[in-house]
């Protein structure tokens, strides 16, 4: 399978909204096409992230990551948080995972970045083991926390 990636922009938003759709669905979420639009939206317009597109041979987006720049306090550094990677079902296995997290990596690289940080489901092996397997080293020293704060 012949994949390229680039960047996405406001013209491929009706192509990935559908995927990041898919994605947050993998995570328990509720599927809200509507939501997903609005949020990429957003992001892309008010240039708070980036998207990494993973374009197959027919021209169809068949993945995708979503970097949010971001600092690290302790390194006194700029770094990328890598949030949101997607491969359609049909895609996976094929290399895809990996071609976008190098070209995440490059990118982070290109814009001056520390480093790039990512969490992902303690059940979640496969991507586990992509991530391992291009040197990404799982931290043994800090916890993650969240807390919801809606009011």
């Amino acid at each position: 399978m012949s994949t390229t990636t680039r960047l996405a922009t406001l013209a491929d938003l009706d192509a990935v909204a559908p995927l990041f759709d898919a994605y947050r669905q993998f995570y328990d979420q509720a599927a809200d096409l509507a939501l997903a639009r609005r949020f990429l939206h957003d992001r892309l317009q008010n240039a708070e992230s980036i998207i990494v597109l993973a374009i197959g041979e027919t021209g169809q987006i068949i993945g995708f990551c979503q970097l949010y720049p971001t600092f690290c306090s302790v390194e006194a550094q700029p770094i990328f948080s890598l949030y949101d990677l997607f491969v359609i079902p049909a895609a996976r296995r094929s290399g895809t995972g990996k071609q976008l997290l190098q070209a995440a990596e490059q990118l982070a690289r290109a814009h001056g970045k520390a480093r790039m940080d990512l969490t992902t489901a303690r059940t979640n092996t496969a991507a586990q083991a992509a991530y391992e397997s291009l040197g990404w080293q799982r931290d043994e020293l800090f916890y993650a926390y969240s807390k919801a704060v809606k009011g």
